[in-house]
């Protein structure tokens, strides 16, 4: 990959374990100084995949030789995005590339047999849903797109879901938020264009990262990492292509919604 993002400085969120970790260690591979954010000091501990979220933004910069910076914050609320985003640019320096990663259905935490359902969900757990999903995304990328707007370069990636393009009977509010983030990207993409910031989304599929895996019953089948894409992802295969929009293959992509599925959507966005 080398050093081509090397000088930049790219803020993930969510990135105590997961995807939203991959992000953080492609981005450093690229030569990128990372923000690491997370919600908890200990999530990353929570399936199985570290620690703490002090260690693993440790474990990021040694391991690719690159400045990183460790943060919490509750992103639904607009003042913890501001602190978020000014700790990271006091620390490492403007932020420039941007992964929204954090969110997800609240079922992984809450082990809640169906809590979005369409006509049952109670009020509270729908506004956790919009809220984490939708509410965290629009205030983080408003924060940070300011900046980039003023430097006129920034790179802007939302990590949405396949779910927001095909309804879902028992995902419905989670699948209403993860749509509403790819409009709102896209809408995003629109107002940025005169000022050389790019934003799109990215929609994974099944992945088999540990909360996934930790919260879900999946057919040996589908645990296969070759010889077919009907299987569950690697998180490897998802997080690469943070690469294309993040990196120098990204200057003109702008507004378009990518799912890594391995095809089990094929019909247009």
């Amino acid at each position: 990959m080398g050093n081509v993002l090397a000088g930049k400085v790219a803020l993930v969120t969510g990135a105590g374990r997961g995807l939203g970790r991959a992000f953080a260690e492609r981005l450093a591979a690229m030569g990128c100084a990372v923000g690491i954010h997370g919600m908890r000091e200990h999530g990353p501990a929570e399936y199985g995949e570290g620690t703490t979220l002090t260690d693993t933004a440790r474990q990021i910069g040694e391991t690719f030789g690159v400045r990183t910076q460790r943060v919490l914050g509750d992103l639904t609320i607009s003042s913890d995005v501001e602190r978020v985003v000014r700790e990271v640019t006091e620390g490492l320096g403007p932020i420039s590339i941007l992964v929204h990663n954090a969110g997800g259905d609240i079922a992984a935490a809450g082990g809640k047999p169906n809590p979005n359902d369409a006509v049952m969900i109670k009020e509270i757990d729908v506004r956790a849903v919009l809220d984490r999903n939708l509410l965290s995304t629009i205030f983080t990328c408003q924060h940070v797109a300011r900046g980039m707007m003023e430097r006129r370069w920034g790179r802007i990636v939302t990590i949405s879901s396949i779910s927001a393009f095909k309804g879902n009977e028992s995902s419905c509010i989670y699948s209403t938020a993860k749509a509403a983030v790819v409009e709102y990207t896209r809408c995003l993409a629109a107002e940025l264009r005169p000022y050389n910031v790019t934003a799109n989304t990215l929609a994974p599929g099944d992945t088999r990262t540990g909360r996934f895996l930790g919260t879900r019953s999946v057919a040996e089948e589908r645990l296969v990492i070759d010889g077919t894409l009907d299987r569950i992802g690697l998180v490897d295969e998802v997080a690469r292509v943070v690469e294309v929009f993040a990196g120098p293959l990204g200057d003109f992509i702008t507004g378009q919604a990518l799912r890594v599925d391995g095809g089990s959507q094929c019909w247009p966005a």
